[in-house]
């Protein structure tokens, strides 16, 4: 007779990337995309179809960005994904004729490593999947092996958006661009940054045309509600207290030094021991709406997985992230010890790597089994480990993640005693039992808002807030735009989603890309006002240069992401 299981288990894998097609290609432009394409979303496909074949199911949930979908589905990307990995191929073969002149022979090998795998990237590319990624998600949940969740339509930061018109349009447009891409309705919805907030009044943190007084702002759920969104995803700490152990500082050094300034204003809420990571719970503001369900990021396995110092990423024998060989970029060096200087790491030996996975994926298995073990024990019921990570970590950031992930759902899968669940298939089974009162916060360091806002950022939301109230009032000035004003407006709000993506904040404060994260918000406030005033000249009927319409039309050209806007829901 077989065990009965502990619990269930998912992965949930955020994949999301801001709009960089046609705004540059290297470092931040399109060699970004690509890179995360070659390294992280097509090695991902390929262990989940593998996984398939070989008679698993992975039940993996996959959050797909509605600016990444559009971008991955975009023609000018396949085009742009081929010349990069052409060039990736051409720079290994560069590097193993250099190190086969200079006498290092391990490094030939390594070059030739490269080599065979863009290479492979480039051939599956094309001919397994016939050069569109999203069609293979989508196959992938049209089968029940996964399910793939939506988000904010470029990522905004919706705790720090200013008119409620902004947050509903985020939800809303990505729910769109979901159903556009996938033929369905999406049931999960994920939360930039895992970034909540109740319906309050509130007050806007900066300067602005939003002005200084209150106003009344709804819950997050409220606009999930409208687009029957099931289910969201937050931290341990909006939940049941407790200290707030943020995600991305162990991989940004700058992130230390801009945390000293916030960490004595930290306090932590004191924690709730009657709730539970592995139980999910309705959120409803209102009574008169739909509850959304929330499942919570478990704190241990996320650690295990998301540090660098001591999580399985850190391992010496890995491929180092932040080592490369110029020309070319390609990575010939192991981690050797989190703590060694770039100057002080190793050359990277695969087997030696390869040898480190199973050991620990086996023991990630043992870890959720004991957690769903301890619940079962305490409550007498089956809970779920939610265990969720930006994809990119998987491959990208951490070469040897895919297998490593590979491995741990192949094991789970044969484990009678924990069970491989979507997110949508557990609530279907264990649907909540009661209601809990969420906080405002995010998965950053600290649990709310200082990695988006702070004194390097303040100007960027200024320049959100005052066109958020500009659109709204071009909308109330011109309810009923003819054709020609009706492009204009929704070249604007493309602009304004644009300008809100919570990467800019990001980039700005992780000192990563700094100057282009800058440079995209000047870029798309710039591109926003000029087509306000566009908008303006031809809703009062003034003459349009021809000049004018020229920019519209490269803008349109450029940005032309999410087609057919409803205005609307920007009123």
């Amino acid at each position: 007779m077989a065990s009965q299981p502990f619990g269930n288990f998912t992965f949930v894998l955020h994949a999301h990337l801001p709009y960089v097609l046609a705004h540059g290609r290297w470092p931040h432009g399109t060699d970004w995309l690509c890179e995360c394409a070659a390294e992280s979303y097509l090695p991902t496909l390929d262990i989940l179809f593998r996984l398939v074949e070989e008679g698993h199911s992975p039940r993996l949930t996959m959050g797909i960005t509605p600016v990444l979908a559009e971008q991955l589905a975009d023609d000018s990307f396949k085009s742009e994904f081929e010349h990069y990995l052409d060039q990736r191929i051409a720079s290994a073969a560069e590097n193993e004729a250099e190190f086969a002149s200079q006498g290092f022979s391990h490094r030939v090998g390594l070059a030739g490593m490269w080599s065979e795998f863009f290479s492979g990237v480039k051939q599956r590319f094309r001919e397994k999947y016939n050069r569109d990624l999203i069609g293979a998600f989508r196959h992938l949940q049209d089968e029940g092996h996964i399910e793939v969740i939506t988000g904010a339509a470029t990522h905004g930061y919706l705790p720090l958006l200013g008119l409620d018109s902004s947050v509903r349009a985020q939800v809303a447009v990505g729910a769109a661009a979901y159903q556009r891409h996938f033929g369905r309705k999406p049931a999960g919805f994920w939360l930039p940054e895992c970034a909540y907030r109740p319906g309050y009044s509130w007050k806007a943190p900066v300067e602005s045309a939003l002005g200084s007084g209150e106003f009344a702002r709804r819950g997050v759920e409220e606009f999930l509600c409208e687009r029957e969104i099931d289910y969201f995803i937050v931290d341990s700490h909006l939940l049941r207290g407790g200290e707030a152990v943020g995600v991305y500082i162990s991989r940004f050094p700058t992130l230390k030094v801009l945390w000293q300034q916030f960490a004595d204003q930290y306090h932590p809420a004191p924690q709730n021991e009657e709730l539970s990571d592995y139980r999910t719970y309705f959120v409803r503001s209102r009574e008169d709406i739909r509850p959304v369900t929330v499942l919570t990021r478990d704190p241990r396995t996320g650690m295990q997985v998301w540090s660098g110092e001591w999580g399985y990423p850190g391992d010496g024998w890995y491929l180092d992230f932040h080592k490369k060989h110029f020309p070319g970029g390609h990575r010939y060096w192991r981690v050797t010890s989190p703590k060694c200087d770039l100057a002080d790491k190793w050359e990277y030996e695969p087997a030696r790597a390869a040898e480190r996975i199973p050991e620990q994926a086996d023991h990630f298995k043992n870890l959720v089994k004991d957690l769903l073990g301890a619940h079962r024990a305490r409550f007498s019921e089956a809970g779920i480990v939610c265990a969720p990570y930006d994809a990119e970590l998987f491959g990208h950031w951490w070469f040897e993640g895919p297998q490593w992930l590979y491995h741990v759902l192949k094991w789970m899968d044969q484990d009678p005693e924990i069970r491989l669940v979507t997110c949508s298939q557990h609530l279907a089974e264990n649907p909540p039992k009661g209601g809990v009162a969420l906080p405002e916060g995010s998965w950053g360091e600290g649990g709310f808002h200082w990695i988006w806002l702070n004194e390097w950022t303040t100007w960027t939301w200024k320049h959100v807030y005052d066109a958020e109230v500009e659109l709204r009032n071009l909308l109330a000035e011109f309810p009923a735009a003819q054709q020609q004003l009706r492009e204009v407006l929704e070249q604007a709000a493309r602009e304004l989603l644009l300008l809100e993506s919570s990467d800019w904040q990001f980039l700005i404060s992780t000192w990563t890309a700094r100057d282009y994260a800058e440079a995209r918000v000047s870029e798309h406030y710039s591109c926003f006002k000029r087509l306000a005033d566009l908008a303006r000249k031809i809703g009062r009927r003034q003459e349009i240069s021809a000049e004018e319409w020229n920019y519209l039309s490269a803008i349109r050209q450029r940005d032309g992401l999410f087609a057919a806007l409803d205005l609307g829901l920007f009123a």
